[in-house]
């Protein structure tokens, strides 16, 4: 039903991006109501057939916002639809924001969409920013979403980096006062932390300093007294890395290390050469421990010398990697103590040309071998 609705209300109804738009074609009322009881039924039942609410969904919903006809709701999905926004995007606004199908789309949608418009986002991008963060709809755009936006081109001194910061997460527009963020980064700075980290750390990792003022200040507290120097980019790594981990989960971090051998010094060692080392599922840390120790026969303590390890993937290219490595050390072409970081963190190409065609001669089936079973894994 909804794509039919699509394509038929698209031809009728037409949203141009000037406030000075025509007046919207009305589209004939269907299926008048003499009760509430039965315009909510009706609410009810399209709710669920036309956008795929569950029943449980669709009577909360249904508390909020109240329809007797297909009129409301079709205007606001053709609304999005003649803004580029594709059906399941529309979706996923309506199941999140059910009141919406009830607005009115020129008063309360368009300028909306308009301001972003305006400060350079394409029509894709709007409908990504909208349908990652539907709540963006609700909010109000003189009292939240320009001021918003307003302190973040203020301190970036940059409307493109702004623009940048929200379509990376859109979340920054809706979820805590600028004025705790604003907090936070003036947190960062007494901590030592250049502006130019600061920087980075919002426009990539906005999320980070969306936290409470007393809790972030706690964090930054923990990673200073883990070693690392709020001078240097690692300790920007490493707020980001706690502030998204309870204490719970980042203590069951350190037993899944220590239960391999690693000491509190190899820890440590380990966050401090890469702060994401601790961001890593259980799962990944487990089945990287697992090959580089029984698999290899690495000793466990070794990597946490080269914690990027345990960040790269296993089946693309740990495995086939070391299958050629395993192949060169079976014919004397190269010595036990080879250089880990040379044959699994090295450039794809780097790799081939240090280990794979440097041996044609003496191993012409390598390249071959290496290719299948990349391909098959």
């Amino acid at each position: 039903m909804v794509g039919f609705l699509r394509k038929a209300l698209a031809v009728q109804v037409r949203f141009s991006l000037s406030s000075s738009s025509k007046p919207l074609r009305t589209l004939p009322l269907l299926h008048p109501f003499s009760s509430s009881s039965e315009a909510h039924s009706f609410t009810v039942s399209h709710l669920i057939n036309s956008y795929g609410f569950s029943h449980e969904q669709a009577l909360s919903a249904s508390k909020y916002t109240s329809f007797k006809t297909l009129e409301k709701p079709d205007l606001v999905f053709a609304f999005f639809d003649s803004h580029g926004f594709s059906e399941s995007q529309i979706l996923k606004i309506v199941r999140s924001n059910p009141q919406l199908l009830v607005s009115d789309p020129q008063k309360s949608l368009f300028p909306k969409l308009q301001f972003f418009y305006s400060k350079g986002a394409s029509k894709p991008e709007v409908a990504k920013i909208v349908s990652t963060c539907p709540n963006i709809m609700k909010r109000s755009l003189e009292n939240q979403i320009i001021p918003y936006f307003n302190f973040l081109k203020d301190f970036f001194q940059s409307e493109e980096m702004a623009m940048a910061c929200v379509k990376r997460f859109p979340r920054v527009l809706v979820d805590y006062s600028h004025t705790c963020v604003e907090s936070n980064i003036n947190a960062l700075q007494e901590f030592g932390v250049p502006k130019s980290n600061v920087v980075s750390l919002l426009s990539i990792h906005p999320r980070a300093l969306m936290v409470k003022q007393t809790h972030f200040r706690k964090v930054l507290e923990e990673v200073k007294e883990m070693g690392f120097d709020p001078s240097k980019k690692a300790f920007s790594a490493a707020v980001y890395g706690l502030r998204g981990m309870s204490k719970t989960t980042w203590e069951r971090k350190i037993n899944v290390f220590k239960s391999w051998g690693w000491s509190e010094e190899d820890i440590r060692l380990a966050c401090l050469k890469l702060p994401w080392t601790m961001m890593r599922s259980k799962d990944r840390i487990m089945a990287g421990m697992d090959f580089f120790v029984n698999r290899m026969g690495m000793r466990s303590s070794i990597i946490a010398h080269y914690p990027i390890l345990l960040g790269l993937s296993l089946e693309k290219r740990i495995i086939p990697r070391y299958s050629v490595v395993q192949i060169l050390l079976s014919k004397g072409l190269i010595k036990k103590d080879f250089s880990l970081s040379a044959v699994f963190n090295s450039t794809e190409q780097a790799f081939l040309d240090k280990f794979v065609n440097v041996f044609k001669e003496e191993a012409p089936q390598l390249l071959n071998l290496y290719q299948e079973i990349v391909k098959s894994r």
